[in-house]
């Protein structure tokens, strides 16, 4: 039985099969022991049907840790004279104009860095390694300043890590998770491969702990269960993987949803999409055209470069949560800072700050009976008082309006930047709006955005977790070659590298009894430049090269050098496909659906709307806003000139009127 939970700042959502039939479950998260969420959740969908789960999680453990700066005390080994630049970084500023920004704390402090006695060139020859006594040294040094985890990135590591495998060796004796470079990330660029292996330092004590007791919970309840995690690249690994190189789960929860999306607007017929995930604590985007889900090496989080394969996702702090305040000044900001699920909204009993949640509650946008199927009842009257205590002059409707605007700024801004600031027309994409909080506020930014249609999935407040269930196993592996590449030779050698890595992925692959699927790419880049670009390899990646430079630059040179700087496997274990259910299209109006008609504010009035139940919709029904569509995961709202229908798949199609 395939049991997937994504555990998020607010709800933990679980999705499973049984009896050939997508059920979700969603409970309150825990955010001090989030793992007791999980065990609930997997217990509830396995209940008394005696399977053993194969369970898969998408955890924030990590994220949270790296956005709080909550993680190890960390112990940074670089080749003598090279220790600051994990301190020193680019010097790129994150905030170009902004003059009074300073950036965050290095995670590594000044006495925590140590330098060995080393020397590798670039070619990989090694003209020093550090002696015995050196390297007793070092290892009472970092005993002695408490350290928690160690990172080692030696200066040519990837070239040959002769030097890194002796000083990994002899820190192993500290008896603290030991990172190298060359086993988490064997390319060049220091800094960024030092930021990486420090993250995963970073990270290590806490994920391995959080993952080693939640194997075992899992393990003494149902004996042969097993448990993988999500990846930020869109791919599982087993637990005991994620738990040694946890810097690849940073975006796992978000990965799901992404997806999940892809998947479900694939089967629906939409090839380019956006999407758009809000849940309670944070919102993340993304763009997804005819060529899949993209990932990145670029990806920063909490100021430091993340450069394991990545999901190209955007994320920015505005979610149901979202806390509204003023400044000094009088003037209204919104998040990032969330409620969570502790004390939680105004409306769900314990809150005492007002939350987007709160603000469309008071607009009518959620309804008060019907939220997660009735399971809570949420208390407007309570939201009403306490806004009303917060912002007297305004009055509560004017105030809660405000609140919504601001958080859909936000969350506009971050899809223009996903788009329109890369190129992208939006009027040529679907939106797909999922989380729990997505789909109120979905019709709303693609109308701000031109954005034609809106597509809530089946299962809106649950597709992340939804993803990660129809996710398959991948693994990553790449080398830094610097090659210059012209002819036949050339390109042989590239494929002696791909070669050894596709036999370490195999082997890997066969420990866990699986059988993979490779997938060959080679960053190129023209002689001379700073960065490169990817490209399948094999025949026609040169031209495929020009063509992309050309397309991304404006210019191409084909009578110009080209490096081949690092090569990359992706190994893929398919899962089992699960078909999502299909049903006949019959023409409808849905008012068997209609559970009853209440006001909602819309632009400044209130407007008559139906309340739609999203169960009891069929496939061809056809209705107009304004409306409200109610489910177990989430609502979504329909303002006045949309038109929606149902597919055969049960999602809801939204037509938006600009």
């Amino acid at each position: 039985m395939r049991v997937a939970i994504d555990s998020g700042g607010t709800f933990t959502d679980c999705v499973y099969v049984e009896d050939r039939v997508l059920k979700v479950l969603k409970m309150f998260s825990t955010p001090e022991r989030p793992g007791d969420a999980v065990l609930a959740a997997v217990v509830a969908a396995v209940g008394e049907s005696g399977s053993v789960p194969e369970v898969r999680h998408g955890t924030t453990v990590g994220t949270n840790a790296m956005l709080e700066r909550k993680g190890a005390r960390v112990a940074y080994v670089a080749t003598s004279g090279f220790e600051d630049v994990i301190a020193i970084g680019r010097q790129a500023r994150p905030s170009l104009y902004d003059w009074m920004r300073s950036p965050l704390p290095c995670v590594v402090p000044k006495e925590l860095r140590f330098g060995v006695n080393e020397r590798v060139t670039a070619e990989g020859l090694v003209l020093r390694s550090p002696t015995d006594a050196e390297l007793r040294e070092l290892i009472e040094k970092i005993k002695a300043s408490g350290a928690e985890a160690v990172a080692v990135s030696l200066l040519f590591g990837f070239a040959n890590p002769v030097n890194e495998r002796a000083v990994a060796e002899a820190l192993k004796e500290l008896g603290v998770p030991v990172s190298v470079s060359h086993e988490i990330l064997p390319e060049f660029r220091e800094y960024e491969r030092g930021a990486t292996v420090v993250v995963n330092a970073y990270l290590a004590p806490k994920m391995s702990g959080y993952l080693t007791a939640l194997e075992v919970g899992l393990g003494e309840r149902f004996p042969g269960a097993s448990l993988g995690v999500m990846q930020s690249s869109g791919g599982i690994v087993p637990a005991r993987l994620a738990a040694r190189e946890p810097v690849r789960t940073v975006l796992s929860g978000p990965a799901g949803g992404v997806m999940g999306a892809w998947r479900v607007a694939r089967a629906a017929g939409f090839s380019k999409i956006i999407g758009f995930d809000m849940g309670g604590t944070s919102t993340d985007v993304c763009l997804i055209d005819e060529a899949g889900p993209r990932t990145t090496n670029e990806a920063i989080v909490s100021e430091l470069p993340v450069s394991v394969p990545m999901l190209d996702i955007h994320t920015v702090g505005a979610g149901g949560g979202s806390l509204a305040r003023f400044d000094a000044g009088g003037v209204m900001h919104v998040g990032p800072e969330s409620a969570g699920a502790v004390p939680g909204p105004i409306c769900y009993g314990k809150g005492e700050r007002a939350t987007v949640t709160d603000a469309n509650l008071v607009l009518g946008r959620l309804d008060a009976e019907l939220f997660l199927g009735g399971a809570v009842r949420l208390d407007l009257e309570r939201a009403r008082e306490w806004m009303g205590r917060e912002c007297e002059a305004l009055g509560v409707e004017k105030y809660a309006a405000g609140i919504v605007r601001l958080a859909e700024a936000a969350m506009e801004k971050a899809i223009r930047m996903i788009s329109v600031e890369r190129g992208y027309d939006p009027r040529e994409f679907t939106l797909v709006a999922f989380g729990g909080a997505g789909p109120l506020h979905a019709c709303a930014l693609a109308k701000a955005l031109r954005i034609p249609r809106v597509l809530v999935p089946v299962m809106p407040g649950a597709l992340s977790a939804l993803g990660i269930l129809m996710a398959d196993v991948v693994r990553d592996y790449s080398r830094t070659v610097m090659s210059a590449i012209s002819g036949d030779f050339d390109l042989q050698r590239l494929k002696l590298h791909f070669d050894s890595l596709e036999a370490k992925a195999a082997a890997e692959f066969r420990e866990e009894r699986l059988v993979g699927e490779s997938e060959r790419s080679v960053d190129l880049r023209y002689l001379g430049q700073g960065y490169e670009l990817n490209v399948a390899a094999g025949e026609g990646m040169m031209q495929a090269f020009h063509a992309l430079h050309k397309k991304r630059f404006g210019y191409a040179d084909q009578a110009r050098a080209v490096d081949a700087v690092t090569v990359r496997v992706r190994m893929t274990a398919r899962s089992e496909a699960i078909d999502l259910p299909v049903s006949e299209v019959r023409d409808g109006d849905g008012s068997q659906a209609v559970v009853k008609s209440r006001p909602i504010f819309f632009d400044g009035e209130w407007l008559e709307s139906n309340v739609y139940d999203r169960a009891s919709l069929r496939a061809g029904d056809r209705f107009m806003g304004p409306a409200l569509i109610t489910e177990y995961s989430a609502t979504t709202v329909m303002p006045r000139g949309c038109e929606a229908h149902i597919d055969k798949f049960g999602n809801v199609v939204i037509e938006v009127q600009p």
